[in-house]
């Protein structure tokens, strides 16, 4: 039973995933969000449904378009099989998908609460994709993912003023970054994105994110300068590590703060 419950999280997981590439390449061109069908990016013919199936629809095309043969994008499977990770992950994180015993734990509360982490989850691998391939935030889903949280800390009440603190603090640290960089060290979009971490991990979980954020960041950095894919000065977009920092101290962070502190 487990194992089919871990398979459909996971083929959900890639459907969904299937989309936020949609969503990525519509806000690439600007494009409404919910008007017409997927096309090719290359030759813009309309895709089938043949031509969508995540995964198999990659590997049967042999990383062709079925209209212009152009090389499919590594992203697209990529984001795909994340999301089917990532879904897994949350699904874990709020009940234990290896439990046979899973259906119990559903009630409306719990439902809910997985509902809003499957969006702020797909929210945040939009984000980590579009700020990796053009170093910008996009306001469009950062804006609803702050008001999601915002709607659901208000909804359970008792974790709203810890979270608010946690957002003024993350936020006003990496403003003043901005301040005195005059925004060479850290983007604008950094300080927003800080703002609804604060909101969404609340104390002390957002220190887990953002040490895990700059550590990460700082090695991945080093290695592309010895890998000379990078030099000193090159920018290098500071999104994906916040996000991954973010799903770390969700998924681990007490045990993170507790393994820390066992060593002080």
């Amino acid at each position: 039973m487990p194992y089919i419950i871990i398979l459909i999280i996971f083929i959900f997981g890639l459907c969904i995933g299937s989309f936020l590439n949609c969503l990525v390449y519509r806000i690439e061109s600007k494009k409404s969000f919910t008007r017409g069908r997927s096309l090719c990016p290359k030759c813009h013919h309309k895709l089938g449904v043949l031509d969508l199936i995540p995964i198999l629809s990659f590997l049967m095309l042999k990383r062709k378009c079925r209209y212009c043969k152009k090389n499919i994008a590594w992203q697209y499977p990529a984001i795909e099989i994340l999301t089917g990770l990532v879904f897994l992950l949350i699904f874990n994180f709020q009940f234990s998908i290896f439990d046979s015993s899973i259906l119990q734990f559903f009630n409306f509360q719990t439902i809910i609460s997985l509902v809003y982490l499957l969006i702020i989850g797909s929210f945040l691998i939009v984000i980590f994709i579009y700020d990796l391939k053009h170093y910008i935030i996009p306001d469009k889903i950062l804006y609803p993912a702050v008001a999601l949280t915002l709607l659901y800390r208000f909804i359970n009440f008792e974790s709203l003023l810890p979270a608010l603190v946690s957002a003024v603090l993350a936020s006003g640290f990496f403003f003043l970054i901005w301040l005195v960089s005059k925004g060479k060290w850290m983007g604008f979009g950094d300080v927003k994105l800080a703002l609804f971490m604060g909101l969404f991990l609340g104390w002390p979980d957002i220190l887990v994110a953002l040490f895990s954020a700059f550590l990460i960041g700082s090695v991945a950095g080093i290695g592309l300068m010895v890998l000379g894919k990078k030099k000193l000065k090159s920018q290098v977009p500071f999104g994906p590590f916040l996000i991954i920092g973010t799903f770390l101290a969700l998924f681990w962070g007490r045990e993170i703060i507790t393994w820390y502190l066992s060593f002080i």
